[in-house]
């Protein structure tokens, strides 16, 4: 799994994450996000739509970037299998660091109640356990 270290919370790490722009679908933002965050064209992979999604509550300390009074968001989930741990070009406005961990480890280390969420569901998926 590949995990970053956020560049605006030191200590906080996450899988790619990002927003729908303008009339993307969901599809279409988690290919741009994926190039954005790590330089690589998810097309060129094999890449999983899980048709899953997750509502959370935005932290307050990031509700700056939302539309005034949004309080909710609604993430989908997207796997992209990759032949193995490739070199990643991080967008270094968004992340400090990356590592490529074991599934687990990533579980553990991820600060995000819906990353932890679909690292199990990546577990359950693949028939991997805890």
């Amino acid at each position: 799994m590949l995990i970053m270290e956020r560049a605006d919370k030191a200590g906080f790490w996450q899988s790619v994450t990002g927003s729908v722009e303008g009339d993307e679908t969901p599809l279409q933002a988690a290919i741009r996000e994926v190039g954005e965050e790590t330089g690589l064209d998810a097309l060129q992979y094999d890449l999983q739509d899980w048709k899953a999604s997750n509502v959370y509550e935005i932290y307050p300390h990031w509700r700056h970037r939302y539309a005034p009074g949004v309080t909710e968001n609604r993430e989908h989930l997207f796997g992209l299998q990759l032949p193995n741990a490739l070199p990643i070009n991080l967008a270094p406005d968004e992340h400090v660091r990356y590592e490529w961990v074991d599934w687990r480890e990533a579980a553990k280390r991820v600060f995000s109640w819906t990353n932890v969420d679909a690292l199990k569901r990546l577990g359950e998926r693949h028939q991997l356990t805890l």
